[in-house]
């Protein structure tokens, strides 16, 4: 199993921060690399002028290689709405047909379609919350269902605000054998999961950086499958086409686009400071790989799991879920600043949708999970006391 990595990271001992799904700590060699960035912008004269495309190469690489996918499929973008977008310009729904979204799905897949939909007369279908946890089957059941053609599921990898597991690659097939296209909202799952587009096939699949994969905010990145690559930019670049070049005349000489998904680039990609950081994140989720890193967040949330359901937490089944986020439920609601409570304690979660979200990472250990249960069970006693 994957050690802990806290050596890493600045968290000082008494921090139980299990709260990677919203926002994670910056590795110590990511912000070094942000504050090398920040110096090179400082001194500009000194810099290289090949080096922003270096960088922004590195990055790309390196987010290709957490999802199994070519380089030169995956465009450097700035969010998850941000390439929702291109892939709402990209892929048209014809008119009458239907796409597929989910209850509480986190609002980036979802409203581009909402927003289009009047307009080009498709319908955004909502898979509502199943009964018994289990979105793959709910999903599936949506797409056999007879009416209105599919013409895409725009959805998440996992449920965003409980970390209940939707299963791609039996969503994909069954969209697949109707025709349909899949974009994955791959926010959770990326270098924490396999979600190899090798062999998923997903048509759109995209995520940032803030979160799991250890870098900072305003990075993303898309992977677009190669029968959607000539599509129309969001936005016209000077990259994004084959001669507009700085340094020659005539300047705009070849305005065709250029080939893969690089011309889908957002503008003013060369941020060698945020992608610098990226890029150093990336490679090291790479270099422990997802299946040791799931296996290690996999043994934390069952320790969890065990210390809160002494405590009577209501909680998901394990199989439902992602081994990196653990969910739990009141049943009478959460108590009035329960967050604000633990917060004090020193164990950061976060409220989503009525649950407590509890997400571990890389550095995290058994005595982070220890003193949370701790935390929790205090905090749940001095929220019945106040009651």
């Amino acid at each position: 199993m994957l050690a802990c990595q806290r050596h890493l990271f600045d968290i000082p001992r008494d921090v139980a921060y299990l709260n990677a799904a919203a926002w994670s700590p910056l590795p110590l060699s990511v912000q070094e690399a942000g504050r090398m960035g920040v110096g090179r912008k400082t001194r500009p004269w000194e810099v290289d002028p090949a080096l922003p495309g270096r960088v922004v190469e590195r990055a790309r690489g390196a987010a290709a290689a957490l999802i199994g996918a070519e380089a030169q499929d995956v465009a450097v973008i700035s969010s998850v709405s941000y390439g929702v977008a291109v892939a709402g310009k990209i892929f048209a729904p014809p008119a009458g047909s239907r796409v597929l979204v989910f209850e509480d799905d986190h609002s980036s897949p979802v409203l581009e379609w909402l927003a289009r939909a009047p307009a080009q007369g498709f319908a955004v279908e909502t898979v509502k919350r199943p009964a018994d946890g289990d979105w793959t089957a709910a999903m599936e059941e949506a797409i056999a269902r007879p009416g209105a053609p599919i013409s895409i599921a725009s959805i998440s990898n996992l449920h965003w605000a409980d970390g209940a597991l939707l299963d791609m690659d039996r969503i994909a097939a069954a969209l697949r054998a109707k025709g349909a296209a899949l974009l994955v909202d791959a926010t959770h799952g990326a270098g924490m999961m396999d979600l190899d587009v090798k062999r998923i096939d997903p048509d759109f699949l995209i995520f940032p950086t803030y979160k799991w994969v250890l870098g900072p905010y305003g990075r993303a990145f898309l992977y677009i499958a190669r029968r959607h690559q000539d599509g129309v930019p969001l936005e016209q670049t000077g990259f994004g086409r084959k001669g507009v070049l700085n340094d020659r005349s005539p300047y705009l000489s070849d305005l065709s686009y250029a080939p893969t998904a690089r011309r889908f680039d957002m503008g003013e990609r060369d941020h060698f400071v945020g992608l610098e950081m990226a890029a150093e994140g990336l490679e090291l989720m790479a270099s422990w790989g997802h299946a040791a890193i799931g296996e290690r967040c996999a043994m934390l949330t069952a320790r969890l799991e065990e210390g809160l359901a002494a405590s009577g937490a209501v909680l998901p089944r394990r199989a439902l879920r992602a081994p990196h986020i653990l969910s739990v439920s009141f049943p009478k609601g959460m108590p009035a600043g329960f967050i604000e409570a633990l917060a004090a304690e020193k164990a950061f979660a976060a409220p989503r949708l009525g649950r407590l979200r509890i997400s571990p990472h890389v550095y995290n250990d058994e005595e982070d999970m220890d003193r949370f249960v701790a935390a929790y069970e205090r905090c749940l006693r001095g929220a019945a006391v106040a009651a």
